[in-house]
């Protein structure tokens, strides 16, 4: 009876422990990081460019802020949370 409630006990904090660190995997990159990661290592190995010289310019006023409705890769990544 004791070994029953032992294992039962176990396989319960097992499954709590396994859906607590699920979700702990998805701050990695994306790949559409990755992917762009990649290609750009890849562009600047085979190039070298001198920095580009800064110029003053006249100040812009600032851009008013607009709301952005989410990539639906953003929207499937904030179902999975």
């Amino acid at each position: 009876m004791a070994d029953l409630i032992k294992e039962v006990v176990e396989n319960v904090v097992q499954g709590v422990l396994k859906e607590i660190l699920k979700k702990s995997g998805l701050n990695g990159p994306t790949r559409r990081k990755k992917r762009k990661a990649s290609a750009s290592t890849a562009t600047r190995a085979k190039t070298t460019r001198k920095p580009a010289k800064r110029t003053t310019r006249a100040a812009k006023p600032a851009k008013k802020q607009v709301s952005r409705r989410r990539t639906a890769a953003k929207r499937s990544v904030q179902k999975r949370r």
